[in-house]
């Protein structure tokens, strides 16, 4: 796999499509900060982490409307492997006149467009989620 986080937000997004109630992923330091944003923000639930022998996951729990549908309903990764795309703090706009979160890596962390903006702190912009 070239593209973890990616393979991280898509597999939350296809989870939250057919209706899982949680889904399991293989652990890593980022992927655990993504999704403790994610889950402060109010896109997901609970996220814990396991151990099954020597491997490591994450558990991650998925939130869904009153109607059934799921809480995300789309995700664009935007910074990928082949192609690193870099914001300024001043350049870093609202995604979808704020209903939406742009995710950046940022020297203090992984952190949201509206805490970037409020902290003067530019990054890698990860990816959109909606």
């Amino acid at each position: 796999m070239n593209d973890p986080i990616g393979d991280f937000i898509i597999r939350i997004k296809n989870a939250g499509n057919v209706g899982k109630e949680s889904i399991s992923v293989p652990f890593s330091k980022v992927k655990l900060a993504i999704a403790e944003l994610l889950s402060a923000k109010g896109y997901i639930g609970a996220v814990s982490q396991k151990s099954k022998g020597d491997a490591k996951f994450l558990n991650v729990v998925l939130l869904y409307t009153e109607n059934g549908g799921p809480v995300i309903s789309g995700v664009k990764r935007i910074s990928k492997p082949s192609r690193r795309l870099y914001e300024k703090a001043k350049t870093i706009k609202r995604f979808r006149r704020g209903f939406g979160l742009s995710v950046f890596s940022t020297p203090k962390g992984i952190i949201a467009d509206v805490d970037a903006k409020k902290e003067n702190l530019g990054g890698e912009f990860l990816f959109n989620i909606w």
